[in-house]
């Protein structure tokens, strides 16, 4: 993958902007809002002229780099900004706050007008929060390290003696209950740091992440690091979508701007910039 892209190509991916038409709405939005009620001026931000919006510490490649949101690399970085701009807000009127991935996806209010953080769209979680219409397709994948038990791994029915692992709350701790199905209950941990530890200290034989996260921690920040193959999406599929309040007033504009950025092929053009070589993984019968 290529984390060192410059603010030039990501200033030439916004400029797809002007292309943008409106696309069907999404089965996880609401009925498309008019042009005119989708302005800056019209929107009531958490700060009026402003779009706060919010991310976990740390910000992990290859969704961020050098764990600074605000400058507008790495893929859900550019995402927030493209979103923002086809709101009409520029990029000094973009406000990022932390907002540890527990709390994002808990009922309450926030302290922001959206979050953008790997969050897949569940049924069960949108009963807390709203979400935006999807803005990337994402499988779930597993890793380990060389040597492990499952490191030649072809098949799923070769994990399920394995001690496997995921962050708490995740459609990737989920994967290993549905899916995988193993024979000893699965770790739960708090963050990916910490799940990673475990794998690199052998606490576990594997460990549940989204595929583009998989590439990267295998890449940059496992010693060692492998994956063993990623799953295959079931159902209508998974995918990731900017989380709002529960019955926000922005929910539809936001949903609008992400279907307008996807018909105009700006989502692919970034994903094509920062997740370009982030795809490729055998799939586990």
């Amino acid at each position: 993958m290529n984390l060192r892209k410059t603010l030039a190509a990501l200033t030439a991916v916004l400029a797809i902007f002007a292309l943008g038409a409106c696309a069907p709405a999404d089965e996880n939005a609401t009925s498309s809002a008019p042009s005119s009620e989708c302005t800056k001026e019209s929107l009531e931000t958490l700060v009026a002229g402003k779009l706060t919006i919010g991310t976990d510490s740390p910000a992990y490649g290859p969704w961020f780099v050098d764990d600074d949101p605000s400058n507008g690399k790495g893929y859900e970085s550019a995402v927030a900004y493209a979103v923002a701009a086809q709101l009409g807000f520029a990029k000094e009127d973009v406000v990022w706050t932390v907002a540890p991935f527990s709390t994002v996806i808990a009922p309450g209010d926030k302290q922001f007008d959206f979050d953008i953080n790997q969050v897949s769209i569940t049924e069960e979680r949108k009963a807390a929060v709203d979400f935006s219409s999807g803005y990337y397709d994402v499988n779930q994948a597993i890793i380990t390290v060389k040597g492990s038990k499952i490191a030649n791994a072809k098949l799923l029915s070769e994990l399920k003696d394995a001690k496997l692992g995921a962050q708490v709350g995740t459609t990737s701790y989920n994967t290993i209950v549905d899916v995988i199905k193993p024979n000893e209950a699965p770790s739960a941990f708090d963050s990916n740091d910490i799940a990673k530890q475990a794998l690199a200290n052998g606490q576990i034989d594997g460990l549940v992440v989204d595929l583009p996260t998989a590439f990267y921690i295998t890449a940059v920040e496992l010693d060692g690091g492998l994956i063993v193959g990623q799953f295959t999406t079931t159902g209508g599929g998974e995918q990731f979508g900017l989380v709002l309040n529960k019955g926000s007033k922005l929910t539809t504009c936001v949903s609008k701007a992400v279907d307008e950025l996807r018909a105009a092929g700006t989502l692919t053009a970034i994903q094509q910039q920062w997740l370009a070589d982030v795809t490729n993984a055998p799939f586990l019968a």
